[in-house]
């Protein structure tokens, strides 16, 4: 999401005057920049006045101006040692009270639960800053109408956007942005003109919400849609554009991104994409002339302890910002103590997206040294020792390459609601992590932590288990592969195991050699409890073993959107293989299984050695709705005692459709109908669904198992 996902009430911000570089203001500001606790104070001292213009008349005076005041002037103090141009410190520290203005109203605007029309960001300090305001990004129904769609675009594609947009005003060449981005020129071009066909999609995905009245069509399409803008509704509305006449002739008239750039100042990228910096030396001390200018509030809490800490971070996806801070300092640096419950940042709300990392990211390149400072130009060498002083709000990043464990890593420090902790592969580079050293035996990397995101990583050949995450919290598995493990790809076990998402990623090719190949799941929930745990966008396959298994799991887990197939099946000439069941989804197992109300829905098996879906035990409540069960060696859905309630289902080519007891609850499903054959499927062809998965990790869109008969039965493949 980005700042642009809830409007803020429209305001209009007279322009500062432009001024000439003060030749004293300059020397101030290398002079804080280096160090000096005088000169940092006097400078702050010399701008509260210009703060208090600006955010003054944007909150006519409420009550909250000091409270913004105070926070912009934390945030120019952290990005101030990597300011490039101190020529430029006047319209930069504006460009920050105005972030914090928009950012202030955003807020608001979600207490009151109104959305506006748009909300965009504002120009980065690489602009005329003190000269220009939010208003200019609504000067044209196209301009806005440009902002808006970036919101439809994922991170990855918003990060190319704001690359772009440097390169199209001029600042970078197409060698610059490629560089970047650790791609060819070439690639480059390639992955730039995928991103435009995406977003010129959604610019008309904006423009047919926008006019009245809506296509009949679309309006039937979003019946159920809530306003959101994830991966499902973007295919979903943006096929709509594509195909329909009535809404599709908005695109002829689209003009070129490049013509409208000129009037607005930026792009609304990716939430929580800023960046981050050390804390000026002597950085506490000038909180005295804040203080003294503040008359009506004391400045403590939160701000003061971010202040004294040196702030917080960037998250792993920058943004790309000229005037703002770059590279973080060494994750050593001193801290002062601060008081109990001081310095939390607020709660995150979305948790899916990388949140906003420490006082500094952490490096670890396979070339590293854990002598090092684990800064980006003296990065570590080992995961182990990363994972060991990191500290809430902390980013790890691993830089491309093969990261070669020797021992197991064993996480134990948490994160907070506020500060989470994220590892997570450096942007454009692949890091692998090859476990194949660690001790037969051991898991390879061992949780015992909550709120961590753990995202774009390879995992592969640990001789046990690859990833276990014991009794986690509100922890969140995205865009990983984690394949040819000796035992089990991710296992999340234990009581507490609560809130937890596992999100598009691919689980595969993990197989058991010393247990004849009966152990090694893709994907598990086992041995443990707890709520609110959730699994989409997920394939399991080619394991040895199940794809998902949720055996003596005593909570209700949510699958959602994703699929498992070709489990089950020995790929390795294992002697004395036995699949362990082969089962695609294995909703329950134990002796005795407990009753679990598990969900899935809109997720498919297919060429499983066992069953496509089974209850294996679960006498609970089951719902299984909109899936589909396709040429598996066993029944397609088994559900023998279980008192499962099945709609929707849609069950083809497998050994046995069904397999159902007394106390299933099954309506409107293929085997409730007559005439159900493989003839009414699209296609039988898997090719495409088990192929690589589109820039935004989502799953690949195929026809493949849709059906021409009921499209609202079995799962959309698109």
């Amino acid at each position: 999401m980005t700042g642009s996902d809830v409007g803020a009430p429209a305001w209009t911000a007279a322009p500062e005057p432009t001024e000439p570089p003060d030749p004293e203001t300059v020397a101030l500001v290398v002079a804080a920049r280096a160090g000096d606790a005088a000169a940092l104070t006097e400078l702050v001292s010399a701008h509260l006045p210009v703060l208090y213009r600006i955010v003054g008349r944007a909150l006519n005076g409420h009550g909250d101006v000091d409270d913004l005041v105070q926070e912009t002037m934390v945030r120019a103090i952290r990005g101030l040692p990597d300011l490039r141009d101190p020529d430029r410190f006047r319209s930069w520290l504006i460009s920050i009270a105005y972030r914090q203005v928009q950012q202030h109203l955003r807020d608001q605007a979600r207490s009151r639960s109104r959305r506006q029309e748009t909300d965009a960001d504002l120009p980065d300090p690489g602009g005329d800053l003190a000269e220009r305001t939010v208003a200019e990004l609504i000067l044209s129904e196209q301009r806005r109408e440009l902002a808006e769609a970036a919101r439809w675009l994922d991170d990855d594609d918003r990060r190319l956007l704001a690359w772009w947009w440097r390169e199209a005003i001029g600042e970078l060449s197409r060698a610059d942005l490629a560089d970047a981005l650790s791609i060819s020129p070439k690639h480059a071009a390639v992955r730039l003109g995928r991103m435009r066909t995406r977003l010129d999609d959604a610019r008309v995905v904006v423009h047919a919400l926008g006019v009245s009245p809506h296509c009949p069509e679309l309006g039937a399409l979003t019946q159920g849609w809530d306003g959101t803008t994830g991966p499902l509704w973007r295919k979903r509305l943006s096929r709509h554009g594509r195909d329909c006449p009535r809404c599709g002739a908005h695109r002829a008239a689209l003009l070129a991104p490049e013509r409208l750039l000129p009037g607005m100042a930026t792009f609304p990228v990716a939430a929580g994409l800023t960046a981050g910096v050390p804390a000026v030396p002597g950085a506490v001390s000038l909180w005295a002339a804040i203080q003294g200018f503040l008359s009506h509030k004391i400045v403590v809490g939160a701000t003061a302890a971010a202040v004294a800490a040196g702030g917080i971070g960037y998250a792993v996806f920058r943004n790309p910002d000229a005037g703002g801070p770059a590279s973080a300092g060494p994750p050593a640096a001193v801290r002062p103590s601060v008081p109990a419950g001081g310095g939390a940042a607020p709660p995150t709300t979305t948790p899916t997206v990388a949140p906003a990392a420490g006082a500094t990211d952490i490096h670890v390149a396979p070339d590293g040294s854990d002598s090092g400072t684990g800064s980006a130009g003296s990065p570590y060498a080992t995961l182990g020792h990363a994972v060991a002083v990191v500290r809430p709000g902390q980013t790890i990043v691993l830089r491309g390459g093969t990261h070669r464990l020797t021992a197991p890593v064993v996480i134990t420090t948490s994160g907070t609601a506020g500060q989470r902790i994220t590892l997570s592969s450096h942007p454009g580079e692949r890091a692998v992590v090859d476990a194949s050293r660690v001790p037969t035996g051991e898991w390879a990397i061992t949780q015992r932590a909550s709120h961590w995101t753990v995202r774009g990583l390879e995992i592969t050949n640990a001789p046990g288990h690859a990833y276990v995450c014991v009794s986690c919290r509100q922890s969140v598995f995205s865009r990983l592969s984690v394949h040819d493990n000796g035992g089990i790809g991710l296992l999340l076990r234990g009581p507490g195991t609560v809130a937890n998402q596992v999100l598009e990623s691919d689980f595969h090719g993990n197989h058991d050699t010393t247990d004849d190949g009966g152990t090694a799941d893709g994907l598990a929930f086992k041995y443990g409890s707890g709520t609110g745990n959730l699994v989409r966008g997920c394939r399991m396959y080619h394991n040895s073993a199940d794809g998902l298994d949720l055996s003596e799991f005593t909570d209700p887990v949510t699958v959602e959107r994703s699929w498992a197939f070709g489990n089950g099946v020995d790929r390795w000439d294992t002697p004395g293989f036995d699949a362990g069941g082969g089962n695609g989804f294995k909703l329950g197992g134990g002796d005795p299984a407990p009753r679990v109300r598990h969900v899935v829905t809109q997720s498919a098996a297919w060429d499983n050695a066992g069953y496509g879906f089974t209850e294996s035990g679960n006498h609970g409540t089951l719902r299984i709705t909109r899936s589909t069960a396709y040429r598996n060696g066993k029944a397609g859905f088994a559900f023998v005692g279980s008192a499962a309630v099945l709609r929707q289902n849609l069950a083809l080519a497998n050994e046995d459709e069904t397999w159902l007891g007394d106390r299933v609850d099954d309506e409107d499903n293929s085997w409730n109908q007559r005439d159900w054959t493989t003839t009414t499927l699209r296609s039988g062809d898997p090719d495409r669904a088990e192929g690589p998965r589109p820039a935004d990790g989502t799953l690949p869109q195929s026809t493949f198992l849709l059906n021409r008969r009921d499209q609202g039965i079995g799962a959309d493949m698109r």
